[in-house]
């Protein structure tokens, strides 16, 4: 029997890279769960291939409509809701200040934002009935740029320290009924893209930049961690029975090694750099 035996839970950004893995492990360790996600296509697959411990959303997790329907099924479907994850997200690829036309930080900042803080904000405030009803928690994918730079540039950096007071900002709020902490992985070559607005939204993160061996080379480690090596810190948070006691907490789960953007690192210019 696994430490989510009999949960409920939603996903955000479930359809590839660290959300699906996410899905694909709580399910392993007896959880169904709901999978909510802007790819039609993505979801469909996962569908498939996953069966009847996973129902489907597509939406944006910046409509408050979307995030209220996500926990609808959830509660419709297996009867309630024990764990909301806020996993979506977008990168800015690195693009310093000085390098970034105002322009594209404006219509950047706007969009990152509301998918990475915004985004999380109202899927805990739809969340929060049906979580105030089981004792569940919330629990937010942030990164090793919520505590240090060099993980992207300053509005991917902002967004995540954001993510940090969010999460101690609920946890005080939502005390004692849910739970309320964050999990932050290092790099890892998935399909995290940037925002659309700057012409980024068709761009994985490992075909703009060599990742893994950014991560081989400046981790002490060694070692180009793949998603699911980050699932784990997700499951024990989740589980009651192993962190009940822990709450307004961002488990830092990244490799220790030197701040450094990877893209000025391995010499590859800024993806939002002025014309």
């Amino acid at each position: 029997m696994g430490w989510l035996e009999g949960y409920s839970v939603v996903v955000t950004g479930a359809g590839s890279g660290l959300g699906l893995a996410i899905v694909e492990r709580f399910i392993t360790e007896g959880a169904r769960v709901v999978a909510f996600d802007r790819s039609e296509e993505k979801l469909k697959t996962l569908k498939v291939r996953l069966g009847s411990d996973v129902e489907i959303v597509v939406g944006d997790v910046r409509s408050s409509r979307d995030n209220a329907e996500a926990v609808r099924v959830a509660v419709t479907t297996f009867g309630k809701l024990d764990t909301f994850i806020g996993n979506a997200g977008l990168w800015d690829f690195g693009g310093s200040l000085p390098d970034t036309d105002a322009e594209k930080l404006d219509s950047g900042f706007d969009e990152l934002f509301g998918v990475n803080v915004k985004g999380y904000l109202l899927g805990a405030k739809a969340a929060h009935p049906a979580l105030r009803a089981s004792g569940g928690s919330i629990i937010f994918t942030l990164s090793n740029a919520a505590f240090y730079p060099g993980g992207g540039g300053p509005l991917y950096v902002a967004s995540k320290h954001a993510g940090v007071g969010l999460v101690k900002q609920l946890a005080y709020e939502l005390a004692p009924d849910v739970r309320v902490n964050a999990v932050a992985p290092g790099g890892m070559n998935t399909d995290l893209r940037g925002p659309a607005s700057l012409g980024l939204a068709d761009t994985p993160i490992g075909e703009a930049v060599p990742i893994d061996d950014f991560m081989e080379q400046s981790l002490c480690l060694h070692y180009a961690a793949k998603a699911e090596d980050y699932t784990g810190s997700f499951v024990l948070l989740a589980a009651k029975d192993q962190s009940r006691t822990v709450t307004g907490a961002v488990f830092d789960v990244s490799s220790l090694g030197v701040p450094a953007r990877p893209t000025e690192s391995l010499g590859i210019p800024s993806a939002l750099a002025k014309d």
